[in-house]
């Protein structure tokens, strides 16, 4: 089993040069070049440049790069896709994927400007509309990871953001049991007060608990409590490791039980087990 880390997923506004460079130095397992949200009419055309080339200069070592479009609906959202098909980043993040429909045009449209099959869809999850079509987006060919886009979730259904976010947590549920379905990667939504370290640190965990695979970030200094977060204590790493050699040594003796520190063990704690040496070897790869 081989997995490629995504615990910290950066989202980088891609008309400031400065953050671009910055990013070539930072501890994200992946990042996105942003051409929606965070730039200003005027500057889209000079960011999509500029995320193109920085996508493609072989500059920012194994971190996983994207770039998230706007949406076909904008003036700027072909343009964005004919620009990035070019380029052929690992992913391109669409925004407030709508339906499978919606992902049919996008996949279209990157087969009519010649994209490589690696670069896969991300598809932003982010609308009522989304949540009812989650095992749709999941199971759609070119999509690889969801991303949840927590606070445009929250402005449709007009909730309150309060620690624990328990009124997205059954919608968050909803897209991540579609992406497990799937077999596709999970990613979480952004946590937006900078300065509240122990908040961010509270909803990784929940995050981590739930079942993401890692979360979108807005600020570098949120990198590195995700990465602890999402990576293996070595007590985890150790234990996990004598799950493995206590089953094989059952099997082999031709045992039908096995325990490990005084609890039963089967087939899917060593599936967990193994997940979680695989995880520790691509971070230390």
């Amino acid at each position: 089993m081989s997995l490629r880390p995504r615990r910290s997923v950066l989202y980088m506004p891609a008309a400031n040069e400065r953050a671009l460079e910055k990013a070539k130095s930072l501890p994200a397992d992946a990042i996105i070049f942003d051409l929606e949200d965070a730039v200003a009419p005027d500057a889209k055309e000079s960011a999509r440049a500029q995320a193109c080339a920085a996508a493609a200069s072989g500059e920012y070592g194994k971190r996983e790069l994207t770039i998230r479009a706007n949406g076909l609906d904008t003036p700027w959202g072909a343009d964005d896709i004919r620009a990035i098909a070019e380029v052929g980043p690992a992913a391109i993040v669409i925004p407030k994927v709508a339906n499978a429909a919606h992902l049919a045009m996008i996949a279209d449209s990157l087969e009519a400007a010649d994209a490589p099959d690696h670069t896969t869809i991300w598809a932003m999850v982010e609308t009522p509309a989304a949540i009812f079509a989650a095992r749709e987006i999941s199971g759609f060919d070119r999509v690889s990871t969801i991303v949840m886009g927590t606070n445009d979730l929250a402005k449709e259904l007009r909730a309150t953001q309060t620690p624990g976010r328990h009124a997205l947590v059954p919608h968050l549920a909803t897209a991540l049991l579609a992406a497990r379905e799937a077999g596709i990667v999970a990613l979480d939504g952004v946590f937006n007060d900078i300065a509240d370290a122990d908040g961010f640190v509270a909803e990784c965990r929940q995050g981590f608990e739930m079942g993401f695979d890692g979360k979108t970030l807005i600020h570098p200094r949120q990198l590195e409590p995700a990465n602890d977060v999402w990576a293996p204590t070595a007590e985890e790493v150790e234990h996990a490791t004598r799950v493995i050699a206590a089953f094989d040594e059952a099997e082999a003796d031709g045992r039908g039980v096995v325990t490990v520190d005084g609890r039963m063990i089967e087939n899917l704690h060593v599936e967990n087990a193994r997940r979680t040496l695989a995880v520790a070897a691509a971070l230390d790869d």
